[in-house]
């Protein structure tokens, strides 16, 4: 009977440092991925604080240009408002989706803000336009850099909860869906904008 109870009582703690262990992997990783989006969220607010520059910089030189200035200042508050968003909860994949698509468009406006710059030699040869355009590229870079480190770590999370043992577990913690990869579906934001002055 004494044997018993112990076989009972090793099980027990065998299966509960086991469970233990599960859940302590996935919230390690969980707060991993949700740091990682962090980091993007900084550096995407860096961005959209350089945008209200760029566009007081360009408006004197581009006045008969304003539907291009303000589709510019529409997209970046689309994409302030998606970063919010998904800011609140980086596990929402609709929030995700929704952040990407706005950075999307904000990255196709101020292609088009750039493009047209070309056009204007006393633009291209303002020296705050050189350094605004500088501090966005290399802004862009470091977004790269953390939407990259972001999704390696939402692959983490995701082949961990979805691997035996832990799929068989993971509900029982909370950690029912899959978190979302940050795809800018845009070979444009894959790369910092190409910007010659």
């Amino acid at each position: 009977m004494i044997i018993v109870v112990v076989i009972a009582l090793v099980a027990f703690i065998v299966i509960a440092v086991f469970l233990i262990s599960i859940f302590n992997s996935l919230v390690k990783l969980k707060n991993r991925f949700e740091n990682a989006f962090a980091q993007i969220e900084v550096q995407l607010k860096r961005r959209y604080d350089l945008i209200p520059n760029l566009v007081e910089t360009v408006k004197g030189y581009m006045a008969h240009e304003r539907e291009t200035l303000e589709a510019v200042i529409q997209a970046r508050n689309q994409a302030m408002s998606g970063l919010q968003n998904a800011a609140a909860d980086p596990t929402n994949a609709a929030a995700i989706q929704s952040l990407a698509g706005a950075e999307k468009g904000l990255t196709g406006a101020l292609g088009k803000l750039f493009a047209l710059s070309e056009a204007y030699p006393d633009l291209k040869a303002n020296q705050n336009m050189a350094q605004l355009t500088e501090e966005i590229t290399t802004t862009e870079n470091k977004v790269s850099f953390a939407r990259q480190s972001f999704n390696d770590t939402v692959t983490e999370y995701n082949t961990y909860k979805q691997s035996f043992p832990a799929v068989v577990v993971a509900g029982m913690f909370g950690h029912n869906n899959d978190a979302q990869l940050l795809d800018f579906d845009s070979e444009a934001i894959a790369e910092a904008p190409k910007v010659s002055f």
